[in-house]
Formats: C-alpha cells, sequence, structure tokens
C-alpha cells in the first residue's frame, strides 16, 4: 500500500446526516475493497460491499491488535479508535474471557427487567421538554440534549455502576475522548477517563455493588491472567461504547421518522406493533459514524481479488453495507416493512454487539414513547442544516424540534 497520500482521504464528503456520500455507491460498483488515506494520514483498506463486510467481520484472521503496533496505521486522533488495542499474543483468549464475563448481565432477560426502569427515564425527559418548551422562543428544543443524550448516558452508568453525582462528569470526557477534530485533547480525555475508572474500580472494590463494574473487579481479582489494566480498558470502553451509539441512533431515527411522514404517522397508529421493526431500520441506516470499524489483517488475506498482507489496516464499512443495493430492495429508503432483517448494525460473527439487547431496549421504549406522548413532534430546522458530530460515532449535535 504505498503512495498513501494520492489515496481517497477518509471522510468522504457527504450531503447531510442522513445521506452517505455517493461514492460509496461507486466503491460498492467498482472496488468493494479500495485503499484510502484515514484521517489521521495512514494507509489502509476500505471494505464497502455487504458480502465482503460480513465475511470479515467473522474472519479470525483479523483483530484488533497488530503484531507491530508501533508501525501500524492510525485510523484518526480520537482516543477510542486511534490504532491497534489488545495484546497480539492473547487477542482471542482475552475476547473470549470479556465475552463470558459480560454475557450475564447484557441477556435478554435482564434488558428485559430493565425496560421499565429506561420508560421512567424517558417519560421524565419528555416531561422535561414538555416543560421547557412552554416557554422557549418559539417552542423549540433540543430534542439531543434534553432526550437522546441523557437517557443512554443514565442506562449505561446505572448498568455498570458508576455514581449519579458522576455523569456529566462521565459524559464530557467519553465526548471529548471520541472526538477526532480536537487532537491532543482527545488524547487526555483518555487519561483522564482512564484515571476517573481505575478510582472507581478501586472503590467497588472495597465496597463492590449489583453493577457490572464490581463483577469486573471481582473477577480481575480472582483471575491472574486478567491485569488490572485491561479491567480498567475493559470499563473504559463498556462506558463509551454502551451510550454512544445508541445516542446516534436516537438522533437519526428521530430524523428518518420525521422526514418520511408516514412512516411516522405509521408509528403513532400502532407504536407497539411497530417500534420493533421502525428499530432495525433504524439500525440498518443509522450505522455509527463516517469511517467504519478498524481491524488488522494477522496474516495475508485473499478477499474479493485484493491481497491484504499481514500487518495493513482495514475499515470495515458498516454503514455503506447496510445501504448495499444487491442486498437490500431500494437500499437507500427507510422502510420498516421491507423483508430483508439481515444488517449488520450490530456487527456479525463473534464479535456482534455484546451490547445489542440493550441498545434494542432503549430504542424501542424511546420510538414508542415519542409516538405516544409527542405525536406532534416535528424538525425546527432543516435536515441539511444540521450540525454534524464530529465524533467516531457521527449523528447531530443539536436536535431542534417543536410540535
Amino acid at each position: 500500500m504505498n503512495g498513501a497520500a494520492e489515496l481517497s482521504r477518509l471522510p468522504f464528503a457527504r450531503p447531510n446526516v442522513l445521506d452517505l456520500a455517493p461514492l460509496y455507491e461507486v466503491l460498492r460498483r467498482e472496488a468493494p475493497i479500495t485503499p484510502v488515506t484515514t484521517p489521521a494520514g495512514d494507509p489502509a483498506w476500505l471494505v464497502t460491499r455487504f458480502d465482503e463486510v460480513r465475511d470479515l467481520l467473522s474472519d479470525k484472521r483479523l483483530g484488533r491488535s497488530h503484531p507491530e503496533p508501533e508501525r501500524a496505521s492510525r485510523i484518526t486522533t480520537a482516543a477510542v479508535q486511534e490504532g491497534p488495542s489488545g495484546n497480539y499474543a492473547t487477542e482471542e483468549a482475552d475476547h473470549t474471557r470479556m465475552r463470558r464475563l459480560l454475557t450475564p448481565a447484557f441477556s435478554a432477560r435482564r434488558m428485559v427487567m430493565l425496560s421499565d426502569h429506561v420508560r421512567q427515564l424517558v417519560d421524565g425527559c419528555i416531561d422535561r421538554l414538555l416543560a421547557e418548551r412552554a416557554v422557549a422562543p418559539g417552542g423549540v428544543v433540543d430534542l439531543h440534549a434534553g432526550l437522546a443524550f441523557p437517557v443512554p448516558v443514565a442506562v449505561i452508568c446505572r448498568l455498570l455502576g458508576v455514581p449519579e453525582s458522576d455523569r456529566e462528569h462521565f459524559a464530557s470526557l467519553s465526548e471529548r475522548m471520541a472526538d477526532y477534530a480536537i487532537g491532543d485533547d482527545a488524547e487526555r480525555a483518555r487519561d483522564e477517563f482512564n484515571d476517573y475508572m481505575s478510582t472507581l474500580a478501586e472503590a467497588k472494590r472495597t465496597r463492590p455493588g449489583e453493577d457490572v463494574i464490581s463483577d469486573l473487579v471481582r473477577a480481575q481479582s480472582a483471575d491472574a491472567d486478567f491485569d488490572h489494566s485491561e479491567m480498567i480498558r475493559l470499563c473504559v470502553g463498556l462506558l463509551f461504547a454502551g451510550h454512544e451509539t445508541t445516542v446516534n441512533r436516537i438522533g437519526l431515527g428521530t430524523l428518518f421518522l420525521l422526514t418520511r411522514p408516514e412512516q411516522w404517522r405509521a408509528l403513532i397508529a400502532d407504536p407497539a406493533g411497530r417500534v420493533n421493526a421502525t428499530v432495525e431500520e433504524i439500525m440498518r441506516l443509522g450505522a455509527p459514524g463516517d469511517l467504519g470499524l478498524l481491524r488488522y489483517a494477522h496474516t495475508d488475506v485473499d478477499v474479493a481479488g485484493v491481497t491484504i498482507r499481514c500487518g495493513d489496516a482495514v475499515i470495515l464499512s458498516v454503514n455503506s453495507a447496510n445501504r448495499d443495493a444487491a442486498v437490500y430492495t431500494d437500499a437507500e429508503t427507510f422502510d420498516p416493512d421491507r423483508p430483508e432483517r439481515n444488517h449488520l448494525g450490530f456487527g456479525h460473527g463473534p464479535h456482534f454487539c455484546i451490547g445489542a439487547s440493550l441498545a434494542r431496549t432503549e430504542l424501542r421504549v424511546v420510538f414508542a414513547a415519542l409516538a405516544e406522548r409527542l405525536p406532534g413532534l416535528r424538525l425546527a430546522k432543516d435536515v441539511d442544516d444540521l450540525p454534524m458530530r464530529t465524533t467516531l460515532t457521527g449523528g447531530v449535535s443539536e436536535l431542534p424540534v417543536t410540535w
């Protein structure tokens, strides 16, 4: 992968937060695995077609670690996905241990039990939005600040055991850590996040609770192969991943519905009957960010006529794959009634998102509640004018609405 300066540079320009760059359609058709330059200025392979993205997501020849980390391409300056992570020699075993530890905490049964709490949080946010609208200029309120952001933050903090008094601090650190436009500050935020989490873990060690961080502290104490730094890294990752993509999808899902009035009316008419399919379509079209999932080849990999060399960076564009016209009828159209349900919004294979049940629970509660309580909801600004977040998960930084 030489001549990186001549390659197409990510992220590609997109017309608005709901539509991808037109270049993705061209690449799926003509060059589904193509060399690009990352925002950090390094070479990588970009994979855009559904079949190849799905297959490589479950291919054990690719991983998050790198055989020579100091030589690895970096994807961004955001601290949560700048480059390789984990131990190259033990990645598979570490991943298996992590799944074993966390699966009970994110089980579908536990998420059903959590749904009442999520509905209370959502109703509380809507109550505050109703009160805010009564005095806001023009009756316009920000659904991002008032609901899309605080609900996932509160849910993941409760599940993991972050004290309520620390949630605003945690949310600020997370936002800075994920921003690939702020350079060194993302690194500082990661260091602060690690320090905070290490302090919290030690507090759980002396006073454990019924939460995921306490569970991990107990597991780390009992397992000599599960070291402290790995535990802290896992806790930070869970707190970040457990809310960021859901924040993004609440915002994008609202936009998809409000810009397609027939789908919004259908959800209002039957929230219980339509919310599941609506959420799956939001998961398909609202995949996170402008980049993709970063992997590194652990050996040479031949795919779609291209040889990816050992150590090469690979960016799997779930956004593009989920809009592949070879897989989905009218792929760019938001249609909860579509027959295809095989999206990659939660990944695929052994790395299928462990928090999928949590995300589905939150999204179903949010959109059912919005349809029931705010049926007159409408956008107060054109989609093309909405500011996009410069974070890995993308979405909008504000969502002005009224009703």
